[in-house]
């Protein structure tokens, strides 16, 4: 596996090897030994699938308190996937990356504890998958609006996408829980 370190401190891409021949192919997409030895020690609690037509976005979202860390991955379609940095004590805080994961690349992104996430299916019945560390406790969902001026996420979109009620009404940066 390679790890692929971005500009957001602790947000990793996480390139696994692809072992393909004329039958397919088969990847390893979770080893807990080799992702402690590559300094990923998770235990992770909770593995979420969405499937997705093209132009829906789906966050930002995180939770506050009891936040996750989320290792994402696309096994059908493909996604323009984005984490932002909430932690207040980061020199990144309010900072946005992305990285198109699709079923072809096997890309996968790890999310830590302290980031909004949400992502933008390019493709009709995009499956995303990822595994949390922390369950999912509705009464600690946030919402970050998906367009915030304030963040400036350049979404590979143009027209407008399709959201879910919460996400049309999500407040900004500046109105929402960061982390410490």
């Amino acid at each position: 596996m390679k790890i692929v370190e971005t500009p957001l401190p602790g947000l990793l891409v996480l390139e696994p090897r692809v072992h393909s021949d004329e039958r397919g192919f088969f990847l390893e997409t979770w080893n807990a030994e080799a992702f402690r030895d590559a300094g990923l020690d998770h235990t992770f609690v909770q593995d979420n699938h969405s499937r997705s037509a093209k132009g829906v976005l789906r966050g930002l979202h995180y939770q506050n308190p009891e936040p996750q860390g989320k290792l994402a991955r696309v096994v059908a379609g493909a996604a323009f996937d984005v984490a932002v940095d909430l932690r207040r004590s980061s020199a990144h805080f309010g900072k946005w990356f992305g990285i198109e994961l699709n079923a072809d690349n096997q890309r996968m992104l790890w999310i830590p504890p302290g980031f909004a996430h949400g992502f933008l299916s390019l493709a009709d019945d995009t499956d995303f998958l990822y595994k949390c560390t922390a369950f999912y406790r509705p009464a600690h969902e946030v919402a970050l609006l998906w367009n915030d001026p304030a963040i400036g996420i350049a979404w590979p979109i143009d027209r407008a996408p399709i959201l879910s009620a919460k996400d049309t009404v999500a407040p900004g940066l500046a109105d929402t829980p960061a982390y410490p």
